[in-house]
């Protein structure tokens, strides 16, 4: 796939400690889960897409200023090592949030900093892990990051999330899963936060290669398209109450 247009700017963050620690999961995701994920987004996007990726082990986690100031997208992927992102760099992800960058969060994502941070809930919800399967559901067929995603995406053995989740309201339900023992579950909402469009997407638990599956590709590659800024990035303005009289 060729374009003229100007590619779009993609940071894949993981915290890459199963991979690193667990042989079982290093065999799923031989080049980590951020590997995975980067292959299908280039894979789908080519050069519309100029992709670079990160983990927590880096310095400030491979999210210094200067890279997020060149992301127009940041995914992040997370699991057992929330409490080890720093809190400064939390804060600088946000602030490029609110000022437009993309924030696409992924599966055990939802208990990120970041992410809880953004939501200002606890973003908990109902687990198991028995390998059911679950059927993705679009809810949404008009929304751009549902293109060309057949109805529904089955995934034949997966980790189980069931609602309540705690989250806000979403500006848009996009993906509903259901599952093997009743369950159901938010699978795909946006929301705004400032300037920045943010996509919740729960498929991609680490025990399972979900992120080689077409359809679930395509929906990364296409919230990667619907996420990325319009406008050039800036924080607001302060706004000044002028006095008025003596």
């Amino acid at each position: 796939m060729t374009s003229t247009a100007t590619p779009v700017r993609v940071t894949v963050w993981n915290e890459n400690v199963h991979e690193s620690s667990e042989p079982q999961i290093a065999a799923h995701y031989p080049h980590g889960i951020h590997g995975a994920i980067a292959g299908g987004i280039e894979e789908i996007l080519g050069d519309q897409a100029a992709i670079r990726t990160a983990t927590l082990s880096d310095d400030e986690h491979g999210l210094t200023e200067e890279v997020l100031a060149s992301t127009d997208v940041l995914l992040w992927w997370g699991h057992i090592a929330h409490d080890q992102v720093s809190d400064h760099v939390v804060d600088r992800v946000q602030r490029h949030v609110l000022a437009g960058m993309g924030l696409i969060v992924l599966h055990s994502g939802h208990f990120s900093k970041i992410f809880t941070r953004l939501m200002g809930t606890t973003c908990s919800l109902q687990w198991r892990n028995d390998g059911d399967r679950e059927l993705v559901w679009t809810t949404a067929p008009h929304h751009p990051i549902a293109a060309g995603i057949d109805v529904p995406i089955v995934i034949d053995r997966h980790e189980t999330y069931g609602e309540y989740f705690d989250i806000p309201t979403p500006d848009e339900l996009v993906f509903l899963s259901s599952f093997e023992g009743g369950e159901v579950f938010r699978s795909g909402v946006t929301f705004t936060r400032g300037y920045g469009k943010i996509f919740y997407f729960s498929p991609g638990d680490q025990k399972y290669p979900i992120y080689y599956r077409q359809p679930i590709r395509q929906v990364l590659a296409n919230a990667v398209r619907w996420s990325a800024p319009v406008r050039a990035r800036s924080l607001p303005s302060p706004v000044h109450t002028a006095r008025i009289g003596n």
